[in-house]
């Protein structure tokens, strides 16, 4: 039990350290907005694959259609409900944009932590009943974070942050995906398996509605165009990391 607690905080550990390793790149390099935004589509597509055929997928099939359906929905609107209070308190943008500057090191903390809880929480749950970390979701959260770190710093850098404030930025959040993993594989470890489904969906359900409103968005923003595509081809890759997994 131990070992698979250790494997549940390093898994959280890697996820949120993808947002570290987006920020050290954005640092010391100058990548184009338009590299960032394709990634991110990329990720997006990735994500949603994952959180269909892992997560609900396998809430539906070990606790049922309502305690999958009631979690989905639930988590949707509790991080579309937070979402509109940090807008009300203008301490959201955790990207910037053109139109509103970059965002703020407030605004930044709140947007990455509020997306990457319940990933980070998915991927503690994906190890209950033996099966390991789910490679699929973990893979899928890496590749969504490098660039949400990439344009985040970005957007830092530019606002005059100082680099002791947005790593120790950054590896605070890592820390605290750790600590969302275990608390997903360690909490509810012993829990009804209608619980353990519920939970699952509404991870997956907040990690749907933060596509739709973060990435997706801001990818288009930059790529245009392509984002579909991209979207697209993110899917399938984790359609067939699903398979082969």
């Amino acid at each position: 039990m131990t070992a698979e607690w250790i494997t549940a905080g390093l898994a959280g550990l890697a996820a949120g350290g993808a947002l570290l390793v987006g920020a050290l790149i954005a640092w010391f390099f100058a990548v184009p907005s338009r590299v960032v935004a394709s990634v991110m589509a990329f990720g997006a597509g990735v994500l949603i694959s994952a959180l269909a055929f892992d997560l609900v997928g396998e809430a539906m099939a070990e606790a049922g259609i309502w305690p999958t359906v009631s979690g989905f929905a639930t988590g949707a609107i509790v991080y579309v409900f937070v979402n509109v209070l940090l807008d009300k308190r203008d301490a959201r943008n955790p990207r910037g944009s053109e139109e509103e500057g970059p965002g703020t090191g407030t605004g930044i903390a709140a947007g990455a932590l509020l997306d990457g809880v319940p990933e980070s929480m998915a991927l503690g749950l994906s190890m209950l009943g033996g099966h390991g970390v789910s490679i699929p979701i973990l893979a899928a959260i890496v590749i969504s974070n490098v660039p949400e770190g990439l344009s985040s710093t970005a957007e830092l850098k530019a606002s005059g942050k100082k680099p002791t404030f947005v790593f120790a930025l950054w590896g605070g959040i890592a820390v605290a995906a750790a600590l969302a993993s275990l608390a997903g594989f360690t909490v509810l470890a012993d829990a009804p398996v209608e619980m353990t489904g519920f939970i699952t969906s509404l991870a997956a359900g907040a990690m749907l509605a933060m596509i739709c409103d973060t990435m997706i968005p801001d990818a288009f923003r930059r790529a245009h165009s392509y984002t579909g595509l991209l979207a697209t081809l993110g899917f399938l890759t984790s359609l067939v990391i699903h398979q082969i997994a």
